[in-house]
């Protein structure tokens, strides 16, 4: 965890840009069933780690930026030593207060009776409705309690404030020490692609992939993987979002590894495609290079003041010529790009903010407009082509490939850095290392 006071600046930032007629709520998601009575692994929400970095389930944090004592107000698990001998430690109340930074704390039952005193007489509650039910009963609750008690000075908000604009611009601007989480991140998710390349050859299943690389990321010190790997080969690499990862892999496919590691709650996001066999076909190369080529001159774009429209319109462009160029479409590009014909072989966008959350908190529009890119903010570069196997009028040699290469960048006020640099992406790299072993 960070130093107490990294969460502190935090904390005091958001106040600041919420002012003192303002109380802002931030809750845990509830824990989940997964079947019978497992319980899914517990991840914090994102906006309760960035401020406070408190990991259990059940805490609500209540920042008070106006009030004269107790700005800072969580609710948590209360200490139960019956109960941590079967589920772990508890911070508990005291250590709300000494370890994280809470001003006072109270045990989690009592959010629904302490809120409204708590949240009087302030013109705006930022809190986002909509994701935890029980949370929604609460603000629905507290508000109709303070219009009963208005006449005896507690009032309710004048309005509820969705806390995306400013909590989540906050955490748009990566600090050091979230970029040095990054770069970790990056680096260990960059080793277990490589290790994935060396095992990854003909008759070796899908699944045994995912595990080398998640080995690797808890080997290293990781959380585990910051979202759902994914390993498609063959035709299954056309499938953006294919988790199923049962298939044997065959000489000849293609292998498609969409894999970051979560480190410090930060997550990396690698996308990696080579040849089974360590040999790609004449027809995979070609796909393969105009990917690359494509790739390689958006991240040269990836500078202040360019915006990710920007990034994805050339992106568009250049996977439509080579469309054409392939066989894939006919001309002219103008008219594919106008039409959409494009998306029947890249249909998803190039880039997405990174940080906590793979795809991380953060507006990407100004004012209606795509917003300039400034230093401090990291995107992933991940253009591609997917080639159904069943895909009508496509040449017979391009029939079930995939390619996706991507990247994570961070912003600055010079060149961008490219923080998976580490992981190998040229042909002549992805051939030696899928021989080497």
């Amino acid at each position: 965890m960070f130093d107490p006071a990294v969460f502190a600046a935090r904390r005091a930032a958001y106040m600041e840009a919420i002012g003192p007629q303002a109380v802002a709520i931030v809750r845990s998601q509830p824990e989940r069933l997964r079947n019978g009575d497992a319980y899914h692994p517990f991840r914090q929400n994102s906006d309760v780690l960035y401020l406070t970095g408190f990991t259990e389930p059940e805490c609500t944090l209540v920042l008070r930026p106006g009030a004269e004592t107790e700005k800072v107000v969580m609710f948590v698990r209360p200490r139960n030593p019956e109960l941590e001998t079967w589920d772990g430690r508890r911070a508990g109340l005291e250590g709300a207060k000494d370890r994280y930074g809470a001003d006072a704390a109270y045990d989690a039952s009592e959010l629904a009776v302490k809120l409204p005193e708590l949240a009087a007489n302030v013109d705006e509650w930022y809190v986002g409705l909509g994701i935890d039910d029980e949370l929604d009963q609460v603000i629905a609750k507290s508000i109709a309690r303070l219009r009963r008690t208005e006449k005896k000075g507690q009032r309710p908000p004048r309005a509820v404030v969705d806390p995306r604009a400013a909590l989540h611009e906050l955490r748009l601007i990566k600090r050091p020490e979230e970029l040095d989480a990054l770069r970790t991140a990056s680096a260990i998710a960059s080793d277990a692609h490589i290790a994935a390349i060396r095992h990854g050859r003909p008759g070796v299943f899908e699944y045994e992939l995912e595990a080398i690389i998640n080995y690797q990321f808890r080997r290293r010190g990781g959380a585990g993987p910051g979202y759902a790997t994914i390993v498609g080969a063959g035709e299954n690499a056309t499938i953006l979002h294919y988790i199923e990862n049962r298939k044997k892999i065959a000489d000849g496919d293609l292998v498609l590894v969409d894999a970051g590691c979560e480190y410090e709650h930060y997550t990396s996001d690698i996308t990696r495609t080579w040849p089974a066999n360590g040999a790609f076909t004449p027809a995979q190369r070609e796909v393969y290079e105009l990917v690359l080529q494509t790739q390689l001159a958006a991240i040269a774009m990836c500078r202040v003041g360019t915006t990710l429209d920007d990034i994805h319109q050339f992106c568009v462009k250049a996977l439509t010529e080579a469309m054409i160029e392939l066989g894939l479409l006919a001309g002219p590009v103008e008219e594919r790009i106008a039409d959409l014909g494009y998306r029947k072989f890249y249909m998803h966008g190039t880039s997405h903010w990174l940080g906590l959350d793979v795809h991380d908190a953060g507006a990407y529009t100004l004012g209606g407009k795509p917003r300039p890119l400034a230093a401090g903010m990291v995107i992933t570069i991940e253009p591609g082509l997917y080639i159904a196997r069943d895909a009508e009028g496509v040449p017979d040699a391009l029939r079930g490939i995939g390619v996706r290469i991507e990247d994570d960048i961070l912003i600055t006020n010079g060149d961008p850095e490219v923080l998976t640099a580490a992981c190998p992406k040229t042909v002549r790299e992805l051939e030696a290392l899928a021989t080497a072993g």
